[in-house]
């Protein structure tokens, strides 16, 4: 993926989200007037560096240097018995090393809207979906352009959607578990759509639907100050074929915010997936550079109409 593109897309998201505080902003008169606010952003927006240059080093090394941008953002609304959550998740990143090249470092695509309606206290009857995929193209030997590609933009795409309850007790955790939930895996890729390829049972085709359970967790914990850690988990169970080759995911996010523009993040990523690969998959990444934090609206924790249970 060219830098051209790359820099058009987070241009676009960033924009997006600027314009969501302006209007959060603004509306913030009016709430005033009116005692209420339910929407509510969390989040950041980042550009991530690291660099490494060597001259005359008797230990070796090459001279490199790398990006990532992400976006994290949490759009929330909460108005009486009603609750819907939109999460965005956008990764991109790339090293460039001397007498290497370039390779991508990152590449999250992680789209996810849930809605809920409460029938007890911090429970909820709920219907959401998601999207998980990534931008660019994938090769077998760590990203080399003349290795064997093995996934790009759709190619997998993941797309879950479902029914079932949600459990959110305040705005540190949620836990959602759909025992109906349709999982489909898209392969968009020509070269990719062979026998075998993340579960597809004949060459040329390009979609699998899969019908099973589906729980996915979501705690955030604040360690000391200035620094927070997001622990994500999924997991996915067919009920058509092999329920017990479950799709397991499990992401971390370590937010370290050094001023009010300089943060440093750590992600870890842990992921088993039979159709994929036979073996647990592990990503890390550690990063230092510019964040943009954004923290509107009014928390539940902060308001009187979602705290029905002090009310008389």
């Amino acid at each position: 993926m060219n830098t051209k593109k790359l820099l058009f897309i987070f241009l676009i998201f960033t924009c997006f989200q600027m314009n969501a505080q302006v209007i959060i902003s603004d509306s913030a008169a009016v709430d005033t007037i009116k005692k209420q606010r339910y929407w509510s952003v969390d989040g950041q927006i980042a550009v991530m560096l690291n660099q490494a240059a060597f001259s005359n080093w008797v230990g070796g090394g090459a001279n490199n240097l790398g990006w990532l941008g992400s976006l994290n953002e949490n759009l929330t609304y909460e108005k009486g018995r009603n609750l819907w959550e939109n999460i965005f998740i956008l990764n991109y990143g790339q090293n460039t090393t001397q007498g290497i090249g370039t390779r991508k470092t990152q590449d999250v695509i992680n789209l996810s809207t849930n809605y809920g309606r409460q029938f007890s206290k911090s429970w909820y009857v709920s219907a959401g979906a998601s999207l998980q995929s990534q931008f660019s193209h994938g090769y077998e030997d760590g990203n080399n352009p003349e290795a064997k590609k093995i996934s790009s933009f759709m190619a997998p795409g993941y797309v879950n959607a479902g029914l079932g309850i949600t459990y959110r007790p305040d705005d540190n955790l949620t836990i959602t578990l759909r025992p109906a939930n349709a999982r489909f895996t898209f392969v968009l890729d020509n070269e990719l759509q062979t026998a075998g390829t993340y579960g597809l049972k004949n060459n040329g085709e390009s979609f699998l639907m899969q019908f099973g359970f589906y729980g996915n967790a979501l705690y955030k914990v604040k360690l000391m100050e200035n620094i927070e850690m997001i622990n994500t988990g999924t997991v996915f169970s067919n009920y058509l074929e092999d329920p017990d080759h479950m799709v397991l995911s499990y992401n971390m996010l370590l937010k370290m915010k050094i001023n009010k523009h300089i943060s440093s993040n750590i992600t870890l990523d842990l992921l088993y997936d039979h159709n994929q690969i036979q073996k647990t998959q592990l990503k890390q990444t550690l990063g230092v550079g510019f964040a943009y934090n954004i923290n509107n609206g009014v928390k539940r924790s902060d308001r009187k109409d979602s705290q029905f249970w002090l009310k008389k």
